[in-house]
């Protein structure tokens, strides 16, 4: 029964943390981004993070957020939320679900913990400024 299931791949779709300066804060923070480099609208996106690790030899882990789009459009982006700096020691997993046409998607990212920060950015195709991209 197993072998009569098909997992369809995710391809064309990815996370980037983004730095930009926030208002607010009155310095630089990182955002992340939902990518869809793909040719085809992404129906019904779900985006659920968290963040877990351990900090001082001690088990940390944060609340779920969860995020919701209707539609995200092919060769487009959205912004999914704000990377707290305290967290960025910490692994920060995004899980992705979606559809195109009748077919569901997923997959889980993770920006494994200290891999957010200037060392690692690559540039973020789309937007075309620099970021830390995860596939």
């Amino acid at each position: 029964m197993k072998k009569d299931i098909t997992i369809p791949e995710v391809e064309n779709v990815f996370l980037a943390a983004v730095q930009e300066w926030s208002d607010d804060f009155m310095e630089k923070v990182w955002y992340v981004y939902l990518i869809n480099d793909s040719d085809f609208d992404l129906d019904s996106v779900m985006v659920v993070s968290k963040a877990f690790g351990t900090l001082d030899g001690e088990m940390k882990k944060t609340s779920l957020l969860r995020h919701a789009f209707t539609q995200v459009a092919p060769v487009s982006v959205v912004k999914v939320e704000m990377v707290e700096k305290s967290v960025l020691e910490l692994n920060n997993e995004f899980m992705v679900t979606y559809f195109i046409g009748n077919t569901l998607y997923d997959k889980k990212f993770t920006f494994v913990k200290n891999s957010i920060n200037e060392s690692n950015v690559e540039e973020v195709p789309i937007l075309f400024v620099d970021g830390v991209i995860v596939r």
